[in-house]
């Protein structure tokens, strides 16, 4: 079992930058960060197996990577917009990806966090 803990979360104006922590208690082979936002599904944001892959919207913004031991993740993530106001949740499966497909589909992992609100506002 892996628990995950996330930080960094807060309220910012557009433009700025927050950098979001996913604590890991045990290794794991992916992470990924998903987002939801009120009365909206929960959707995939960003995710690591060694290689990265986003969302669409996010590209040439946020940025997700890990620390040597495999167990803290990151999502910086800059010029946010309020578009970006949500929840944000962390994700550890056991299993690489081998496609976006894959890496944003919430059934390839395994442990959910509790998750870090994230608002962007003027």
């Amino acid at each position: 079992q892996v628990q995950l803990v996330e930080s960094g979360g807060g309220v910012v104006q557009p433009g700025a930058s927050l950098k979001l922590s996913c604590v890991a208690s045990g290794r794991s082979r992916s992470m990924a960060w998903f987002r939801q936002a009120p009365g909206k599904v929960r959707e995939f944001v960003a995710a690591i197996d060694g290689l990265t892959y986003y969302t669409e919207a996010v590209k040439g913004r946020f940025t997700v990577s890990r620390d040597s031991a495999q167990t803290t993740m990151y999502l910086q993530m800059n010029s946010l917009k309020p578009e970006d106001s949500a929840k944000y949740y962390c994700a550890a499966g056991h299993q690489t990806f081998g496609s976006i497909i894959t890496a944003s589909s919430a059934r390839t992992y395994n442990y959910w966090g509790q998750g870090t609100q994230v608002t962007v506002s003027a």
